[in-house]
């Protein structure tokens, strides 16, 4: 049954509306004036903005994208999941706003929420490796500072980021971007709509480098494009530690920006001194400007060092206290897929499991290895590994060589699945193979069969070679279908 509808005035415009928790974040007139387009049936405010009908909110403004599917087909369903209107190319049955283009629109509106939030503090991260867990830490630092926003998930493309500058409430004091990339080009014009005050770039790696004929150095070429929203005199915030440092750092100073370095370099303003695991996570000891700090982290792999430190960065210029900070990186829990440690019951007993099923690269598996061999078990250490892609003419050497990253962390079975990965199985020494299927799918009953009491389980690999299948499997298993606390 529906809820009691009451009448309002916003903005000078006779309203009727849907109860709601939220504050109101557009109106119908509103959108209109933003897109360009024009209202049509009633009036309506928007208290949030979605873009998939099978996750509206009540009171939210669903945008009618064309995708495999025209977006207009699933308008009714998104109305009568709540939505207090639709953003739309012709006129529908219910209350909506017609623009020429609804991604343009959609783009438009993002625009005139950077606008209008005239208070806000915006920040831009991107980066080959860990820029959705930075860019949701330093949110977790924002919020405990005033009135935040930023991305959720990995709303990192075309899509993503002017939906999250559309999604941005008036009245926000600091705001955290990601923005992410598979060709070149494609971060330019995203910076340009956020015009962040400050961008972070986590890393450059061979990562897509399949999309990219120079390689790696094309890479860092389309990392750098995020230099060029910078508002003038900005902060770009570096990875000293990596390899194309320098590169950047002439990039960004030749665009007129600042620079702050993080990592273990002693010339970074801050400085990794000690990464050393502990019970729940790490902790870590830097040299902040001048300023010597130990913290803990609830996150044990090595790469979260620096990372942190990246973190802190721009939270500081985004005018977050440091001791605020601080507490946001004590507080922060790895984000799913991504690190996420689990206590499991199996047919054989308890096990650990190390969720890092979201994405793979080879240096993020690497660190991921590594920081498996730092555990401290009773039981062995046992690495399951879906493909790795985009990674271009050397993908199955670059598979391969993970072989020495395996051996030096001690890892003592290593599961395979994919066309790729064999040449990771046939690499390994025979001691180590624990398994190998053509599929994830396939992959499990090995994986399963295997696990038993104290030992520590990492599940990695790229999202569309499944890895998240394995863990789900690991978690559902028909002996241990409770998680233990």
């Amino acid at each position: 049954m529906m809820s009691k509808r009451l009448a309002a005035r916003w903005n000078g415009v006779e309203l009727v509306i849907e109860p709601a928790t939220q504050l109101p974040l557009w109106t119908s007139t509103e959108i209109a004036a933003a897109t360009r387009g024009f209202a049509h049936g009633a009036p309506f405010i928007a208290t949030g903005v979605g873009i998939d009908s099978r996750a509206i909110e009540r009171g939210d403004l669903f945008i009618a994208l064309a995708g495999a599917r025209d977006g207009h087909d699933f308008v009714p369903a998104a109305l009568e999941a709540g939505a207090a209107g639709a953003l739309t190319t012709r006129p529908v049955a219910g209350p909506c706003v017609v623009t020429d283009d609804t991604l343009g629109g959609l783009e438009k509106l993002g625009e005139a929420g950077r606008l209008r939030a005239t208070r806000a503090r915006r920040g831009a991260v991107t980066g080959s490796v860990g820029k959705t867990s930075v860019t949701q830490l330093v949110r977790a630092g924002l919020d405990l500072a005033g009135v935040a926003h930023g991305s959720v998930k990995s709303y990192n493309n075309h899509i993503g980021v002017p939906l999250t500058l559309a999604r941005m409430p008036v009245d926000t004091e600091r705001a955290i971007f990601e923005i992410g990339m598979n060709h070149a080009a494609e971060i330019s014009p995203l910076s340009v709509m956020v015009r962040p005050r400050a961008v972070a770039i986590t890393t450059v790696e061979a990562v897509h480098v399949e999309n990219f004929p120079e390689g790696e150095a094309g890479v860092a070429r389309a990392k750098a494009e995020i230099l060029d929203g910078l508002d003038p005199g900005g902060l770009a915030i570096l990875n000293a530690d990596n390899r194309w440092f320098d590169f950047l750092k002439a990039e960004a100073r030749r665009r007129g920006a600042k620079v702050r370095a993080f990592g273990r370099d002693k010339t970074s303003d801050a400085q990794l001194l000690r990464f050393a695991p502990a019970p729940g996570g790490a902790s870590v000891e830097a040299r902040i400007d001048t300023r010597r700090v130990e913290f803990p982290i609830r996150q044990s792999a090595p790469h979260w060092g620096p990372m942190s430190l990246c973190a802190l960065l721009m939270m500081r210029a985004l005018d977050v206290e440091l001791d605020l900070g601080l507490a946001a990186l004590a507080a922060f829990e790895p984000l799913p897929g991504r690190g996420a440690e689990r206590t499991l019951e199996g047919p054989r007993g308890r096990f650990t499991l190390i969720d890092e099923s979201y994405n793979a690269s080879p240096v993020s598996v690497a660190a991921a290895l590594a920081s498996l061999g730092s555990k401290i078990t009773r039981g062995r250490r046992i690495a399951a590994l879906t493909d790795m892609l985009e990674l271009g003419p050397a993908a199955a050497d670059r598979h391969a060589g993970l072989a020495a990253a395996a051996e030096a962390a001690g890892v003592d079975l290593v599961f395979c699945a994919g066309p790729l990965m064999r040449s990771l199985f046939e690499a390994l020494p025979p001691a180590k193979r624990g398994g190998y299927a053509m599929t994830a799918e396939e992959l499990f009953p090995m994986l399963a069969a295997a696990v038993g009491l104290g030992d520590v389980v990492m599940v990695k690999g790229s999202r569309d070679s499944k890895a998240g299948s394995l863990v789900v499997g690991l978690t559902t298993m028909d002996l241990a279908p409770r998680e233990c606390r």
